[in-house]
């Protein structure tokens, strides 16, 4: 089913890019089909981010909320969870996207392997309207004219360690680049508190009794799989076919730009509110000057109708 359902429709949609595309270049085939994975991903994306951008914004009231629990656990986490509701926050957001992209990365290399093992899989494993395409055909009668390569410079079938090569360089680069990609990709949605204590300083307080706070041991170990997350992505794909470093490096640096613009609108959003002058009071004075004119004008009649009694 999994093969059925996942891996061989987003192959034949890889299978798809490769074969329409000029030149028919399958390094620049993966980097087209990441991006349209990444921007149908969009509205996902879009709302983790949202998640993260208010997961930030509130560091301030979860300390206000840790203070006035003065170590009760069970109003502790009773505040926090009103807190969370207030603000529409699921604890649990960010998780969606990675559930995602895990099937799609799996089915991805799942493809992969087949046609690094036997390159016409990529005839006999595409759906059979693919395979009437004109440069499908030609590949039918001359499987040698598939170039397995980005751009003649990676061979991406290669890994960037194993296979008796020693160390191939050109796949080391993007398994080094999509670490550092990672890296700050991860940084950007982490909150920044100058003030919070190391893992390992909370730790050596755990061990002489102290009881650590479940907040600031959340805060440690976020900031800890910064690093944890592209250490994890090095020695995963440093032995695998360069062509998944390549989607994974593909991925990281849109997800990045994903990330930096969403986070930016938010900002430029927040910064127009703030500089709205207050509804409620444009109104209010509106209501006051009109009553103030009314009254004005009706002082004025009075005025005028007295004086022509008089005459």
């Amino acid at each position: 089913m999994f093969t059925t359902l996942i891996v061989q429709p987003i192959f034949n949609l890889l299978v798809f890019i490769y074969a329409i595309i000029p030149g028919h270049n399958f390094g620049l085939s993966i980097i087209i089909f990441t991006i349209i994975i990444r921007l149908l991903l969009g509205p996902l994306v879009k709302k983790q981010l949202h998640q993260a951008k208010v997961m930030r914004t509130v560091q301030p009231e979860i300390k206000k909320i840790k203070k006035a629990a003065q170590g009760d656990r069970q109003k502790e986490s009773q505040m926090l969870m009103e807190l969370y509701k207030e603000k529409g926050i699921n604890p649990l957001g960010s998780i969606g996207i990675l559930l995602i992209q895990l099937p799609i990365f799996l089915a991805l290399y799942s493809g992969i392997r087949r046609v690094i093992s036997d390159p016409h899989q990529l005839i006999s494993f595409a759906y059979v309207p693919l395979q009437h395409l004109p440069w499908m055909v030609k590949l039918s009668h001359d499987i040698n004219l598939f170039d397995n390569t980005f751009l003649k410079v990676v061979n991406l079938s290669k890994s960037a360690l194993g296979g008796g090569h020693g160390i191939y360089w050109p796949a080391m680069v993007i398994v080094i680049a999509s670490a550092v990609v990672q890296f700050y990709q991860s940084k950007q949605l982490m909150p920044t508190d100058k003030n919070a204590r190391k893992l390992r300083h909370i730790l050596k307080d755990a061990g002489t009794g102290k009881a650590a706070d479940s907040s600031e041991v959340n805060a440690a170990v976020g900031k800890s799989t910064r690093y944890l997350l592209p250490v994890m992505i090095f020695l995963f794909t440093v032995s695998v076919a360069s062509a998944l470093s390549l989607y994974w490096l593909t991925s990281g640096i849109v997800a990045f730009w994903q990330q930096s613009r969403v986070l930016g609108k938010d900002e430029e959003e927040m910064e127009a509110i703030a500089d709205e002058p207050d509804k409620e009071t444009i109104i209010e004075g509106e209501v006051i000057s009109k009553k103030t004119t009314q009254s004005k004008n009706k002082k004025i009649k009075t005025t005028k109708a007295k004086k022509r009694r008089k005459k």
